[in-house]
């Protein structure tokens, strides 16, 4: 089983940069990547609100179960 982290396609999708998210919802670039490549072992429901907030979407289309 496993988090999967779709980051990476939401960023895309909006034609946005790590380094401009970070900035952003006020994390460090290093951080941010650790949460994109699944290396995280939490994530704070701050920072989750603060991403979904600047991206415009729910934590669903960030996090994803794959049994």
């Amino acid at each position: 089983m496993a988090i999967i982290i779709n980051l990476d396609r939401i960023l895309e999708e909006r034609n946005m940069k790590s380094n401009e998210l970070a900035e952003i919802i006020g994390i460090t670039t290093a951080n941010l990547s650790i949460l994109k490549t699944g290396k995280a072992k939490a994530i704070r429901f701050s920072t989750l609100e603060a991403i979904c907030k600047a991206l415009d979407c729910q934590p669903g289309d960030i996090l994803e179960y794959k049994a």
